[in-house]
């Protein structure tokens, strides 16, 4: 009874170049966790109030709720027929102490939904009312509880609901310092989903000012026409694009491998914006330039994106933003060809020597004399 999490789309839209040191990147385990986790019995009344109170919250990465209101009623009657019901998944937030549901989101909305009477949120200043849907019994005796809300049950029914016991598994991270390994969990829970991408574990671990600056910059027409796809990646593998950038430009010469950990680090530091006035400019006078100067797609060089070659260029001219060439796009091409490039962009393109060393080059073939 998994409700599972949303994946943005089963693939990227976005045709990055398939690199295998790339996606061995990508690919790489989570650090080692260490977690405290503990059983504890709630009876519905409780939660329902931990609810109300903001204590229990939907994570970002959590989909919406999607049961049917059949679902919901059948849930309802487990508990009034004193039926088990699975348990469910609480993560204590750090600094705190909120409940976040890692698993059973559609239980727990449907319980709050029936005792509040109405069923999903409101929508166009109206709520749909909550009354059990349910089929007959035996021999087609007509349940006793059907097209019931929660204010029509008899006392004691309604006393058994709210008295119901539902069993959660509470996780609190201890080690490292962060909420990261909530995400892994939450894929491992929801067997039958999408793996999650490294930039959408971002995305929700470290939402704030720098990471609506990444949303922002990712809707540039400019960018937009470099990506070649007028619409975001369902997958954020734009904006991990533009956080590679970034973070490269500006801490390229502290780069540690892998790359999927120095991206997460660079913008666990700079969540708050810190950096955002500085990047915010350097990213959109860089795109412009390119456009200009290289054209749409000027990274699709053999089957799709080649991420090297764009981190290696983006630098190099935000480095030089005012002094662009006449002669750029032959200056380009000329990078292309030069064999070492090459190398530092097709293969091993993670190592901190390749990438130290196709910036180099970028900078020498496009900018200098």
């Amino acid at each position: 009874m998994t409700d599972g999490i949303s994946a943005r789309g089963q693939d990227s839209d976005l045709d990055l170049e398939s690199l295998a040191s790339e996606e061995a990147d990508a690919e790489a385990g989570p650090i080692r966790y260490e977690l405290f986790t503990f059983p504890a019995d709630f009876t519905l009344e409780v939660l329902h109030q931990k609810w109300k109170n903001g204590e229990i919250l939907i994570p970002p990465m959590q989909r919406g709720f999607v049961w049917s209101q059949f679902q919901a009623s059948r849930l309802i009657e487990s508990f009034l027929l004193g039926l088990p019901v699975p348990s469910i998944f609480f993560y204590v937030e750090r600094g705190t102490e909120k409940y976040l549901v890692v698993d059973g989101q559609q239980r727990l909305r449907s319980i709050f939904y029936f005792l509040e009477g109405s069923f999903g949120e409101e929508k166009f200043g109206k709520r749909i009312v909550f009354r059990l849907t349910l089929p007959d019994g035996a021999l087609s005796q007509p349940n006793a509880w059907n097209g019931k809300m929660f204010s029509d049950l008899r006392e004691e029914d309604a006393l058994k609901l709210k008295n119901s016991i539902l069993r959660a598994f509470i996780m609190k991270q201890v080690l490292p310092d962060d909420d990261t390994s909530i995400y892994h969990v939450f894929e491992r829970l929801n067997t039958g989903g999408t793996s999650l991408t490294p930039q959408e574990v971002r995305n929700a671990v470290y939402g704030g000012p720098f990471n609506e600056m990444l949303h922002r910059l990712n809707e540039g027409e400019d960018w937009r026409a470099i990506l070649g796809r007028p619409k975001p990646d369902q997958r954020l593998k734009d904006i991990e694009l533009i956080l590679r950038f970034l973070a490269l430009y500006k801490a390229g010469d502290k780069y540690e491998k892998p790359m999927k950990s120095f991206l997460t680090d660079f913008m666990r530091d700079h969540k708050l914006g810190q950096l955002n006035r500085e990047l915010e400019p350097v990213f959109v006078k860089a795109t412009d330039a390119v456009k200009k100067s290289l054209g749409a797609r000027p990274f699709h060089l053999r089957a799709g994106l080649n991420a090297p070659v764009f981190d290696a260029v983006f630098v190099a001219f935000a480095d030089h933003p005012e002094e662009l060439p006449k002669d750029i796009g032959a200056r380009y091409q000329r990078l292309l060809a030069d064999a070492d490039f090459a190398k530092w962009t097709g293969r091993a393109t993670t190592d901190v020597e390749a990438v130290k060393q196709r910036i180099v080059l970028a900078r020498k073939y496009l900018f200098k004399e």
